[in-house]
């Protein structure tokens, strides 16, 4: 094995797949990345055998091969490299690396103990807009739930078309819940998978880093019983998909309100953080009491470690008299994934799920569960 590159492409290719490289006591290959070089092009591969990323290089190709080497020294040490030009070669099982006047050798492990990653042929196929498809799993995935408990929850639903030409994305923790809705630019066929979270802060990771690398702005996924793969520009990415049936989470939606009330995003989020101040740990509540009359929220925390804080947000505030005590992380959450200068907040009673959504956008919605006085 034997190719040319650049520092600058070396180091996209590796940044793409490390994140998934990690320590396993019993597979410590899985800590390694996969170089395969065939007269066509060369490919840096990692896996933890339930998600495998697959990051084409652009490279020179004098001698096709295959070699394992720990992906995290091979990524840390192309970052500290000066020189642009970069030759790698295979030798006597080390991956020499040589470039300017510096020439190093890596030991590695061979190809043929690396995990075989699947190839998923045939399923149905969607074309969606990468910014925004990136921008609808941040805001729902952190709504999944922290433990695998209940598996299910762990991850992100999507729902393919459940409304016409509309791809929705939905996450709960049983706490709180989000859920996105973004447009399908190709793709017409019903689909219901669970993607796990791991998967999520992955393809995030991907279109983080893939934006601006190409003229490609699309995600093209591909859905078969068992596995999603996405592709975008030189990346492409194979996830297992997570067993078990989502829970029906639209029945705890609420339809109809006693009380709306719009504000400022940054003002509240800065009060509530505030408020987070001065309440008691592991409850985290804060009070919003809705005052029509002065047409205010009234948020007010206590705490008998660090004391007590009120506050007011100046709000239009439509319907009845309300309060509700909630979990200010839960509802920071929320505030942070708003990207609208003014949002909403609907509610029914201390005692029913509230809604935030931004002022002028319909596809998101958070939902939080009070906390019971």
């Amino acid at each position: 094995m034997k190719f040319f590159c650049t520092r600058e492409n070396l180091s996209k290719a590796l940044a793409l797949v490390i994140g998934i490289a990690g320590k396993s006591i019993n597979l410590p290959i899985l800590s390694n990345v996969l170089i395969r070089a065939s007269e066509q092009k060369v490919e840096f591969i990692a896996t933890n055998l339930e998600l495998a990323i697959v990051s084409n290089l652009r490279a020179k190709i004098e001698e096709p091969g295959m070699f394992t080497v720990p992906a995290r020294t091979l990524n840390d040490f192309v970052n500290l490299l000066s020189d642009e030009k970069v030759e790698l070669r295979l030798k006597d099982n080390e991956l020499e690396v040589v470039s300017g006047k510096s020439a190093t050798k890596i030991k590695g492990t061979p190809a043929d103990e690396f995990p075989v990653v699947p190839v998923v042929g045939e399923g149905k196929g969607y074309l969606i807009d990468a910014e925004a498809f990136k921008r609808g799993l941040g805001q729902v995935s952190q709504a999944a739930a922290k433990t695998e408990i209940r598996p299910e929850l762990a991850g992100v639903l999507f729902c393919f078309n459940d409304e016409p030409n509309t791809l929705t994305m939905a996450a709960t923790d049983s706490y709180r819940l989000a859920e996105k809705k973004i447009k399908l630019l190709q793709g017409e066929e019903k689909a219901r998978i669970i993607i796990p979270a791991r998967t999520a802060q992955e393809i995030n990771h991907i279109l983080s880093l893939s934006k601006g690398m190409e003229n490609e702005k699309n995600v093209r996924l591909l859905v078969t019983d068992s596995q999603v793969v996405l592709r975008c520009n030189e990346v492409e990415l194979v996830s297992r998909l997570v067993e078990g049936q989502y829970p029906d989470y639209t029945q705890i939606i609420p339809k109809e309100f006693k009380t709306v009330a719009e504000f400022s995003t940054n003002q509240i989020t800065k009060e509530i953080k505030a408020a987070s101040l001065f309440t008691t740990t592991g409850v985290n509540a804060v009070n919003f009491d809705f005052d029509t009359a002065a047409g205010a929220i009234l948020i007010s925390s206590t705490s008998t470690q660090t004391g007590e804080h009120k506050s007011e947000v100046t709000s239009d505030i439509k319907g009845d008299k309300n309060n509700i005590l909630l979990n200010h992380r839960y509802v920071l959450d929320g505030l942070a994934n708003i990207d609208t200068e003014n949002s909403l907040l609907k509610v029914i009673n201390a005692d029913s799920p509230c809604v935030f959504a931004p002022k002028e956008d319909k596809n998101f919605v958070y939902i939080v569960m009070p906390i019971r006085q």
